[in-house]
C-alpha cells in the first residue's frame, strides 16, 4: 500500500475563512520571490546578507549544519533590523554575547520539523510544536492600515512560504521569544488579574502553577510532563459578578473559611478553572468536556460563530447559556502551560450524562502529524512506545488511514474519513488494545462501537470497560445492513453510525455500563480469535440510556452531524 505526503493541514476554526482573505489580499507581503534555486536553508542565509545575523546565531548553536540535510523544516525567520532590536532588548552587544542556553532555546523556538504553509496557518495553535518544544500561535491583525499575518501575536509575516531544498521559511519583522515565566508568574505580572492572583495564593493554587515541567527520558527521547491550563478571570468580570477584593470571593465561596482546604468552595473555584494538560483554543474547540483539578467535575464545551463557550447547557427545555472565553486575550504560552480569560463569572455546574463520540484515531501522537493527520489519501504508522494513551500487547505497530474521498479501496464515509487499522489483532501481535477515553460524564450509558467491515478473516472481540466485560461480543465479520428497518435492527444490538447509509461499517452495541466517577477511563479489545487479516476501527459511542440511541447520527467523511432526528417522527 503507497502512502501519499502532501501539505499540511491544521484542524480549522471558524475564523480561517478570515485568516485566509487576509492572507491573500495582504498588500506588505511578499510571496515567493526570494530564490529559484534549491538550496538547503543554511546555504540559503549565506546567500543574503539580510539574514546573517540569524545565520550567526546558527553557527555558534552548531544548528547550522543540520540546518543545511534534508529534511522538511519550517523556519520563522527574523531579519538582522529583528535580531539587532532582540539583542537591544536583552542587553547584548553582540549575538555571542547572549548565553548559549538561551540561544539554544531561540533558534529551536523557530524551527519547525514540518513543513507548514500560510495556507494551513488558522487564528491559533500550529499543530506541529516547534524544536523548542513550544506552540506557536498565528493569527490576522491590522497593521498600518493592512492586514498581516502574525506569529505570536507581535512578529508580522514580511515574506512567506519562501521554498528551499529542506522545507519552506516565512520571514517575520521580531525575534520570537522564548515563554520563560511559569503560569503563576505570567498572571501575576498583568495587572488586570491581580484578584484572580491573590485567589491562587489564598487557595494554594500559585505555588502549584509555579512548579516547572517534569523531563523523562524514555527510550533514549525526552518528553516533558505537568503542562496545565488556566481560565482565567479579570478584576472587571468579578467587579460584574459583584466581587471586589478577596475578602468579597471568600464571603461568596469560602463555605468551611479554609481555602486551603480543597473540599473548600473557593478552592474549588479556581481548581475548576485548572484543566490538567496544554489545551490552546484549537484544543477547545474539538473537545466535548474538559477534565478539571476540581474533583470529579468537568466544562462542557461548545463553538459558536468562532467563540468557544463553556458549559452551555439545556436543561427542560430552558437555555443557559455558556461563558465565551475571550479569544484575544487568550492563548498565552508560559513555560508551563498556557493561559485563557474568559468573560463572565462562574462557579461549577450540576453535570447531566451527555454522549461522548470517541473517534479512536484522535490520538495526540496522530494529530500532530498535520501533513497526514485527516488529510485524504494519507496514512502512518507508529511504534506502540511512542504512544501517550494507547497500549497493547504483541510486536505491531498501529496506522492511522485517512481514506480518499469518494474512494472504495478504502474506507471514505466513517466519521471524519479516517480509521485506526490494527494489522492484526491476535495474540502476539496486537492483543488486549487499550484506548484512554475522553472525559465521560458519570452516568450510565450504551456503548457502541464502530468498525469498517473488511472480510472473513477478521477477528472475535470482547469489549471491557475499565477492566470490567461488557456482555456482548463485536463479530468484525459481520457487515453492516442498511435494508433492515433501523429499529428493528436497534433491538437486535447494531445500528449505521453515521450518514449517508453504508454497509461498509457496522456497529455493534457491546453492552451499558456504569460509570461512577466523571473522568477519563479505559476501553479494552480483546480478541477472542486469530485472524489473519487487518481490522479497521473508527468510532465508539458512549451514549446516555435514556437519549436515542440512532439520531444523531455522524456525518460520514465529516466532522459533525449528518443526520440529527429521525425523519420517522
Amino acid at each position: 500500500m503507497k502512502r501519499y505526503i502532501t501539505l499540511p493541514k491544521l484542524m480549522r476554526l471558524t475564523l480561517v475563512a478570515f485568516l485566509t482573505l487576509a492572507f491573500l489580499n495582504c498588500t506588505s507581503e511578499k510571496i515567493n520571490e526570494r530564490t529559484d534555486e534549491t538550496v538547503n536553508i543554511t546555504d540559503f542565509l549565506k546567500q543574503n546578507d539580510e539574514y546573517s545575523m540569524f545565520l550567526e546565531m546558527l553557527e555558534i548553536t552548531n544548528y547550522s549544519s543540520f540546518m543545511n540535510t534534508y529534511g522538511t523544516y519550517t523556519l520563522f525567520l527574523p531579519t538582522n533590523t529583528a535580531v539587532k532590536q532582540y539583542l537591544t532588548d536583552v542587553g547584548a552587544a553582540s549575538v555571542k554575547d547572549v548565553p548559549l542556553k538561551d540561544l539554544q532555546d531561540l533558534v529551536k523556538l523557530h524551527i519547525l520539523d514540518q513543513e507548514v504553509a500560510t495556507t494551513s496557518f488558522t487564528d491559533g495553535k500550529i499543530a506541529t510544536p516547534t524544536q523548542q518544544g513550544q506552540f506557536l500561535i498565528t493569527g490576522a491583525a491590522k497593521i498600518g492600515g493592512s492586514t498581516s499575518i502574525t506569529v505570536n501575536k507581535t512578529a508580522r509575516i514580511m515574506s512567506s512560504n519562501v521554498p528551499v531544498g529542506n522545507g519552506i521559511i516565512h520571514v517575520i519583522d521580531q525575534v520570537l521569544r522564548v515563554a520563560n515565566k511559569t503560569l503563576a508568574q505570567t498572571i501575576e505580572e498583568n495587572e488586570s488579574l491581580s484578584l484572580f492572583t491573590e485567589a491562587l495564593k489564598a487557595t494554594g493554587w500559585y505555588d502549584k502553577l509555579n512548579q516547572p515541567l517534569t523531563e523523562t527520558t524514555v527510550e533514549g527521547k525526552k518528553t516533558l510532563s505537568g503542562h496545565l491550563t488556566v481560565l482565567t478571570e479579570t478584576n472587571e468580570v468579578f467587579k460584574a459578578a459583584g466581587i471586589n477584593s478577596l475578602e468579597d470571593l471568600k464571603t461568596k465561596y469560602s463555605h468551611l473559611h479554609d481555602p486551603l482546604n480543597p473540599q473548600d468552595s473557593l478552592n474549588l473555584f479556581v481548581s475548576y478553572r485548572i484543566l490538567p494538560k496544554l489545551q490552546y483554543l484549537a484544543d477547545l474547540a474539538v473537545t466535548p468536556s474538559l477534565e478539571t483539578k476540581a474533583p470529579l467535575e468537568v466544562i462542557s464545551v461548545k463553538m459558536s460563530t468562532g467563540t468557544v463557550l463553556l458549559n452551555e447547557e439545556t436543561f427542560n427545555g430552558v437555555l443557559e447559556k455558556g461563558i465565551p472565553v475571550n479569544r484575544p486575550t487568550s492563548d498565552v504560552t508560559t513555560s508551563n502551560g498556557v493561559v485563557h480569560t474568559v468573560e463572565q463569572n462562574f462557579f461549577i455546574k450540576k453535570r447531566n450524562p451527555a454522549p461522548v463520540y470517541f473517534d479512536l484515531a484522535d490520538q495526540p501522537e496522530f494529530m500532530q502529524l498535520s501533513a497526514v493527520f485527516r488529510k485524504p489519501g494519507n496514512s502512518v504508522t507508529l511504534e506502540k512506545s511512542v504512544f501517550s494513551e494507547v497500549t497493547w500487547d504483541g510486536i505491531d505497530k498501529l496506522t492511522y488511514i485517512c481514506a480518499v474521498k469518494g474512494s472504495s479501496s478504502y474506507q471514505d464515509r466513517g466519521w471524519h474519513g479516517d480509521v485506526i487499522e490494527v494489522n492484526r489483532l491476535r495474540k502476539d501481535f496486537t492483543q488486549n488494545l487499550a484506548f484512554k477515553t475522553p472525559v465521560i460524564i458519570k452516568g450510565k450509558y450504551k456503548v457502541w462501537v464502530a468498525y469498517r467491515y473488511k472480510g472473513s478473516k477478521n477477528p472475535i472481540v470482547k469489549v471491557y470497560f475499565d477492566g470490567v466485560a461488557l456482555p456482548r461480543l463485536i463479530n468484525f465479520q459481520e457487515q453492516g445492513n442498511v435494508t433492515l428497518n433501523e429499529r428493528v435492527l436497534e433491538s437486535q444490538g447494531y445500528k449505521n453510525h453515521v450518514y449517508p447509509l453504508t454497509n461498509r461499517f457496522n456497529t455493534r452495541l457491546c453492552g451499558i455500563i456504569d460509570v461512577q466517577t466523571t473522568g477519563r477511563h479505559t476501553i479494552t479489545f480483546e480478541s477472542l480469535s486469530s485472524p489473519g487479516d487487518t481490522s479497521w476501527m473508527d468510532v465508539v459511542e458512549f451514549r446516555p440510556i435514556d437519549m436515542d440511541q440512532l439520531y444523531p447520527r455522524l456525518a460520514a467523511g465529516g466532522n459533525g452531524f449528518g443526520q440529527l432526528t429521525d425523519p420517522n417522527k
